[in-house]
C-alpha cells in the first residue's frame, strides 16, 4: 500500500509542479551502426526531413549523434551515408517530456556492380537481416498507439496479416491456422517461457501481459519459414528486446491504467560519459476499480498481479559491453461458486478455484568485437515459471466442499547462448551459434471425484533434461537486387534422444527500386509441451506408466511466396501464398479424432496418455496487407487473410482444426489533430474494426453431462463439427498529449473504448450442472480503458 501511494503522490507532484525553468524543445540522439558488422558509421548524415530552417547532425568517431532543439511533434528522419542504403525513418515522436534515443543500422551496398541509390524505408524492414519473408518489425510506439491493444505486444501481432485472435479473455494467438503452443518469445536473445499473467504450463498466452511495452524497443515479429536461429517453433516468433536507458540525463514515467494499473519507470546513466545505464519499470493492477465501477473483464473475481522490469547496461571497454535485464511478475485469482453471475467466463457453480502463477526472468549479455567486420555475442540465464492450481467441489445442496483436483508446476530452465556475427564483404554475411536450455521440472498433479477417496495421479516428476540447438546461415547479396539468405538449424532432446536437422532457405528479388518479389521455404521442428511427455497413466496393478516419454518432435515443411510494392510515397502494399506441412504430430494409438494440434484450444492440460507420432496437418492460405505509414497526420491498416487449417487423427479422417477460422481482416485507422499556439500539442482518435470466421468445436452431449454430473463432450464422430459464430469489434480510442511549454514535461490522455458495438461474441458452449442444461457464455461486451501517462 505504501508503494501505491508514493506512486501517486508523484503522479500528482509531476502534473502539477514539474521542473520550472526547463528549455521548452527535446532532444533526438543515437547511434548508427553498420548493420552486419556493428561497427559504427563515422560521417553518416542524419536529418529531419521537411524541417524548416533544415535540422540534423553527423555522426562521430562513435555513431553517435545529437539534434538539439527539436520542437514536439511527429518527424521523419533521412539517414544516408555514401556506399550505404539510404534510410528513411517514419513516425518518431517527440514529446516535452523525454529524449528520443534511437539505435539505427544500416546497410553496405554491393560494391563491385554499378547501380543506382539505393533507397528504403524502415518500416518494410526487419530488424533480423537473415529474413527472407513472412516478418515485421513493430515499435513501442504502434503497441501503444493501436485501438483495443491494451498495451499487450501479442494483441498488436493479432493486428497484422495471418494472425487472428478472436478472444478477449486471453491473448493467445493462432498464426496461420497454428496452435498457440507452437509460437517462440525470445527477449534480449534468451528464449523464455510464457511471458504472461496467469500462465499455465504449455501455454505461450494469458489473460495479461507481463511485458511492460514502455520498456521494449523495436521487436521483429516472424509468422512463417524464419531465419535458422529460432528453433523449437513451428508457428511464430516473438524476438523482443528491452530497450537502453538514457545514458546522459535521468528521466521518469508514471502511468495509471484502468487495466494495466499503477506504474512508474525511471532511467538515466550509471556513470556519465561512458555509456552506461540503468532502466527500472514496476506496475501493480488497478481492476479492481474497474470492476468497483461496473466495468465488466469477463469474471467477478478479481485478479491481482504485478511485475518488474529491468535493464542495466555496462560502459563500452576492452572487455567489451556487459548488459543485465530482467522481468519477474506475480499473479492469482480465486472463483468462489457464490460469488459469480451467468457473464462469467471462467467460474463453475459448483466449484471453488484458487489460482496463482508466478513467472521471472534474468539473464546476462556480454558483447565484443572480435574483429573490426565481427563481433560475439554470448548470454546466460535463468526463467522461471510456477503455477497452483487446487478445485472444491461443493455440493449442489450446499453440503460440505471436498478438494478435486490439485496441480502444482515449478519449471526452471537455464539458458546459456553465444551468436557469433562476420561480415566478409559488402555482400556476403555469416551468423553461428549455439544454445543449451536445461530445463528443470516439478510437475505434480492429481485429481478425484467428489465421492471418492482415492486420488488419480496425472504427473508427479522431478528431474531433468535439455534442449541443445545449433545453427549456422548465411547472407549473400548476388547484386543490389538479388539477396539469397540460406542456413541450417539442428535441435537435440536429451530426455528421449529426439533430434532434427531443418534446412532454411530464402531468395528476395527486387523488381523496380519499388517492388520486390520474395519466397522462402523452411523445415520447422518442436517439442511437445513438458506436462506431455510426463503424463502418467495408471496400470491395472496400481502402479504408472509414462507412455508419452519418447515422443519425437512435431515437424512442419514451410513454403511462402511474396510480392511487395511501394506504390506511392507512405503506402506498401504485401501479399503472401504460404503452405504448410505438419507431420509427427502426436496422436492416440487407439483410431480417435484427438490431436496436438488442437492444444491450446481449451484451458485444460492435456490428459493423453499412448500417444505417437503418425498424426498429420496442413495449413494453407493467402494474405494482404495495405498500409498507409503514419505521415501528414494520419495512418491505416488493412489486413487480410482467408485460410485453411486441417488435421488428421489416427482414425485417418481430415478435420477442421479448432483454429479453422477460415478468414480474418482487420481495418485499422488514426488521425492526428496538432493545437495550441505552436501546435506543440496534440489530439488523437484511432479506431479498429475486426471481423474473423468463428472456430469450430465439439458440442456438448447433454445427457452424459447429465449422468455424470459434469461437462462431458460428444464422441469422435462429433469432434470439431460445430462452428462458433464469427466475430466481430470495433474499438475507438481518443487520446490526448500536453507537452509543457516551460519545463520538461509531457502528459498524455487516453480514453479505449472496445467493443463500441457492445456485440455479443459467443466465448464457448458449456454445461452447467447447476440447472442441468447447455448454456452459451458470451465474451466481454462494452468494455472502457483509461490511461493516464506523465513523462518529466
Amino acid at each position: 500500500m505504501k508503494t501505491i501511494l508514493y506512486i501517486a503522490h508523484l503522479l500528482l507532484f509531476a502534473f502539477f509542479v514539474g521542473q520550472a525553468k526547463a528549455e521548452n524543445t527535446q532532444t533526438i540522439k543515437g547511434q548508427v551502426l553498420d548493420k552486419q558488422s556493428q561497427s559504427p558509421v563515422i560521417g553518416a548524415t542524419i536529418i529531419i526531413l521537411a524541417s524548416n530552417p533544415l535540422q540534423g547532425a553527423t555522426t562521430d568517431v562513435n555513431g553517435q549523434f545529437t539534434i538539439l532543439q527539436v520542437k514536439p511533434g511527429r518527424y521523419e528522419l533521412k539517414v544516408s551515408y555514401s556506399g550505404y542504403k539510404e534510410l528513411v525513418i517514419p513516425g518518431i515522436v517527440v514529446t516535452s517530456g523525454k529524449e528520443v534515443i534511437l539505435d539505427i543500422s544500416i546497410e553496405e551496398t554491393v560494391k563491385h556492380l554499378k547501380s543506382a541509390t539505393v533507397k528504403g524505408t524502415s518500416k518494410n524492414r526487419v530488424l533480423n537481416e537473415m529474413s527472407t519473408v513472412s516478418a515485421r518489425t513493430f515499435s513501442m510506439e504502434e503497441v501503444n498507439r493501436y485501438a483495443g491493444g491494451r498495451s499487450d505486444p501479442a494483441r498488436l501481432a493479432a493486428n497484422f496479416a495471418g494472425v487472428s485472435s478472436p478472444d478477449d479473455s486471453r491473448n493467445d494467438i493462432v498464426i496461420r491456422g497454428n496452435s498457440p503452443a507452437g509460437v517462440l518469445w525470445r527477449i534480449e536473445g534468451m528464449n523464455i517461457q510464457n511471458p504472461n499473467h496467469f500462465a499455465t504450463i504449455g501455454t505461450t498466452g494469458g489473460p495479461v501481459s507481463a511485458l511492460n511495452t514502455n520498456m521494449l524497443k523495436n521487436s521483429d515479429f516472424f509468422t512463417s519459414a524464419f531465419p535458422s536461429e529460432y528453433g523449437n517453433a513451428n508457428a511464430g516468433v516473438f524476438d523482443l528486446g528491452f530497450r537502453k536507458g538514457n545514458s546522459d540525463k535521468r528521466e521518469h514515467t508514471l502511468q495509471f491504467g484502468m487495466l494495466t494499473g499503477l506504474e512508474a519507470m525511471t532511467e538515466g546513466p550509471i556513470k556519465k560519459g561512458n555509456g552506461s545505464s540503468y532502466l527500472l519499470a514496476y506496475r501493480y493492477s488497478f481492476t479492481g476499480i474497474a470492476q468497483a465501477l461496473g466495468i465488466p473483464i469477463g469474471t467477478t473475481a478479481t485478479p491481482f498481479y504485478q511485475d518488474l522490469s529491468f535493464k542495466v547496461v555496462s560502459g563500452n571497454s576492452k572487455l567489451g559491453r556487459f548488459t543485465l535485464f530482467g522481468l519477474g511478475g506475480k499473479s492469482n485469482i480465486k472463483f468462489m461458486h457464490d460469488e459469480i453471475d451467468t457473464s462469467d467466463l471462467f467460474a463453475d457453480p459448483t466449484m471453488d478455484s484458487y489460482f496463482r502463477s508466478d513467472i521471472a526472468v534474468v539473464g546476462v549479455k556480454h558483447y565484443i568485437k572480435t574483429s573490426e567486420k565481427s563481433f560475439l555475442n554470448t548470454m546466460v540465464g535463468a526463467s522461471y515459471a510456477a503455477s497452483k492450481y487446487d478445485q472444491d467441489s461443493i455440493a449442489i445442496n450446499e453440503g460440505p466442499s471436498a478438494r478435486i483436483i490439485e496441480n502444482s508446476t515449478q519449471r526452471l530452465h537455464y539458458n546459456i547462448a553465444s551468436t557469433f556475427n562476420m561480415k566478409v564483404n559488402s555482400a556476403w554475411s555469416i551468423k553461428a551459434g549455439v544454445q543449451a536450455e536445461i530445463m528443470q521440472l516439478d510437475l505434480f498433479y492429481r485429481t478425484r471425484s467428489f465421492s471418492t477417496v482415492d486420488w488419480k495421479q496425472l504427473w508427479d516428476f522431478d528431474d531433468a533434461t535439455t534442449l541443445v540447438q545449433a545453427f549456422a546461415q548465411t547472407k549473400y547479396n548476388l547484386s543490389n537486387k538479388l539477396t539469397m539468405n540460406a542456413g541450417m538449424h539442428a535441435q537435440y532432446l536429451t530426455l528421449n534422444g529426439s533430434y532434427s536437422i531443418e534446412p532454411r532457405a530464402g531468395l528476395r528479388y527486387a523488381l523496380t527500386d519499388k517492388s520486390t518479389l520474395s519466397a522462402g521455404y523452411g523445415l520447422h521442428s518442436q517439442m511437445q509441451p513438458t506436462d506431455v511427455y510426463f503424463f502418467k497413466t495408471m496400470q491395472l496393478d496400481g502402479t504408472y506408466n509414462e507412455s508419452n516419454k519418447d515422443l519425437g518432435f512435431t515437424r512442419s515443411h514451410q513454403a511462402v511466396i511474396g510480392y511487395e510494392i511501394l506504390p506511392i510515397k507512405d503506402w506498401r502494399i504485401k501479399t503472401e501464398l504460404y503452405y504448410q506441412v505438419l507431420r509427427n504430430v502426436p496422436v492416440t494409438m487407439l483410431p480417435g479424432s484427438y490431436s496436438m494440434l488442437n492444444t491450446g484450444s481449451s484451458f485444460y492440460p492435456n490428459q493423453e496418455s499412448y500417444l505417437e507420432n503418425t498424426g498429420k496437418g496442413r495449413n494453407y492460405g493467402a494474405e494482404i496487407t495495405v498500409e498507409k505509414f503514419f505521415s501528414r497526420g494520419y495512418y491505416g491498416l488493412l489486413t487480410g487473410t482467408i485460410y485453411e487449417s486441417k488435421y488428421t487423427g489416427s482414425d485417418k479422417v481430415e478435420r477442421n482444426t479448432a483454429f479453422n477460422g477460415k478468414y480474418v481482416y482487420n481495418l485499422l485507422a488514426g488521425k492526428e489533430f496538432k493545437f495550441g499556439k505552436a501546435k506543440r500539442n496534440a489530439f488523437t482518435i484511432d479506431c479498429k474494426l475486426t471481423q474473423a470466421g468463428g472456430r469450430y468445436y465439439t458440442p456438448v452431449d447433454l445427457e452424459a453431462s447429465k449422468a455424470s454430473n459434469e461437462q462431458v463432450l460428444m464422441g469422435d464422430e462429433y469432434a470439431f463439427s460445430k462452428r462458433n459464430p464469427d466475430f466481430f469489434r470495433m474499438d475507438l480510442k481518443a487520446g490526448m498529449t500536453v507537452n509543457s511549454k516551460k519545463r520538461k514535461l509531457s502528459h498524455s490522455f487516453y480514453f479505449d473504448v472496445q467493443n463500441i458495438t457492445n456485440h455479443k461474441n459467443v466465448f464457448a458452449e458449456r454445461y452447467n450442472p447447476v440447472t442441468e442444461t447447455v448454456n452459451t457464455a458470451y465474451q466481454i461486451g462494452v468494455f472502457p480503458n483509461f490511461i493516464y501517462k506523465v513523462q518529466f
